[in-house]
């Protein structure tokens, strides 16, 4: 299938300029000038941009197992709803949690035929199973999620010191990945318990110190085994000199963000309203506006949802209680026009949103035909009208509890394609290992 699409802005790893992009077979072909076409063409309105598809490395799918939370069907029709064409499914929350090869095969064979958007998988490591890494890592997972401290499901425990230390000396032998939840059990155990309405009480219950404590851990265990770390959705911007010092030391370390930690403060979150509740939680107002600066002085690579839905009885809604309610956000569908609006708000240009929501996470997840509009990557392609109001809604998430609800945004999504073709919701998506499509 060829296609050519053109418009008066598209953002390209070079910068923003008028040009037509020409794919075929799924790839792009070639980028010319705007009126190099030499076939029809679709051209975009005045107020669109082009933007290359954005890739989502952190979502929670949790299917098989807690489909009833959302599914590979829902979670891809949402994601490209969002101009997300790539999503990278997280190994927990499913049952079986993806932490052997067995689990990865039943995974893809429940995804294979429903999904809208091109998925890839991380894989888990838990106590018991640094076995199964490398086996993994050649069934081609993109890298490994790890906990250190409990995740709220019993089927995938923590790692202790002694876990990690082993996990991170095995995946250094292949060069593979590790992914971290950084936040210190002990710290935590030392902290209030969380209960009742009251959001201050919840954020007390999970300070932030419990996150510098499992940076600082995971740094060491980094620097002493030569390993690849990274740390994910970093909401204490008082851990940033401690990433920065590692980094300067040559620890191979990369940190990503979330857009609800760049929206939202723990000043202004109701009581009782545990939409808002995720680990770690959001934070206060200097938190969120030094991690716009990290972003800016790249001391933050990327920001990805962490889309973690559950059914609306699971959130307690009903009560208020933040200590009983689950944790995590759902904004798969939402996350675009979020940071956008934050960036737009702040005077920083589109250019930046998408190499933080579309090349960084496809570096990251080592899906090198992802994530620009260039020659020789997938011909996934989004075009944006950054200017657009609107209000967020009815979502494609399967459960519709969201903090983003009824939240004044910029920037619509109008259209998208995958590898060439409409993404219309239709099961065109594929499942992608590490490296390379299947």
């Amino acid at each position: 299938m060829s296609l050519v699409v053109r418009a008066r802005r598209v953002l390209l790893p070079d910068g923003e300029r008028a040009a037509a992009v020409h794919t075929d077979g799924g790839r792009i072909t070639a980028v010319t000038d705007f009126d190099d076409v030499g076939a029809a063409a679709v051209t975009l309105a005045d107020d669109e941009v082009l933007l290359p598809g954005l890739v989502d490395s952190h979502v929670h799918v949790n299917e098989p197992g807690r489909t009833e939370w959302e599914g590979f069907a829902s979670a891809t029709r949402a994601a490209l709803a969002g101009g997300i064409t790539t999503i990278v499914d997280m190994p927990l929350n499913s049952v079986p949690a993806t932490t052997t090869v067995e689990a990865l095969h039943v995974k893809r064979q429940v995804a294979k035929g429903q999904v809208s958007a091109d998925v890839a998988f991380w894989g888990g490591v838990v106590p018991g199973n640094v076995d199964q890494l490398r086996p993994l890592h050649e069934a081609g997972v993109v890298g490994f999620k790890c906990f250190l401290l409990d995740s709220g499901v019993p089927e995938f425990p923590p790692l202790d010191e002694a876990g990690l230390r082993a996990a991170l000396t095995e995946l250094a032998r292949f060069d593979g990945l590790l992914i971290a939840h950084a936040e210190d059990p002990d710290v935590i155990a030392a902290a209030p318990e969380p209960s009742g309405p009251s959001y201050a009480g919840f954020l007390a219950s999970r300070p932030g110190a419990a996150e510098e404590s499992a940076i600082s851990r995971l740094v060491a265990a980094a620097g002493g085994t030569g390993a690849r770390v990274h740390v994910v959705h970093l909401a204490d911007a008082d851990a940033l000199p401690i990433l920065r010092a590692a980094r300067a030391e040559g620890v191979r370390i990369t940190v990503e963000t979330c857009p609800h930690y760049l929206t939202f403060a723990a000043e202004d979150v109701p009581d009782g309203d545990t939409a808002y509740k995720c680990c770690p939680p959001i934070r206060e107002r200097p938190h969120r506006e030094a991690l716009w600066a990290a972003l800016a002085e790249g001391d933050v690579d990327l920001v990805v949802s962490d889309h973690s839905p559950c059914t609306p009885e699971l959130k307690r809604l009903d009560v208020g209680d933040f200590g009983a309610a689950w944790g995590g956000i759902a904004s798969l569908q939402v996350s675009l026009p979020v940071v956008w609006s934050g960036a737009r708000a702040r005077g920083v240009g589109l250019d930046r949103v998408v190499r933080w929501m579309a090349e960084a996470p496809a570096r990251l997840a080592g899906l090198p035909r992802k994530g620009a509009i260039a020659v020789g990557k997938d011909a996934d392609l989004v075009a944006f009208a950054p200017e657009e109001p609107w209000t967020v809604g009815d979502l494609e998430h399967r459960n519709p509890v969201t903090p983003y609800a009824g939240r004044e945004l910029h920037g619509v999504v109008r259209r998208t394609w995958l590898r060439g073709a409409p993404a219309d919701g239709s099961p065109i998506g594929r499942l992608l290992a590490r490296g390379m499509p299947e």
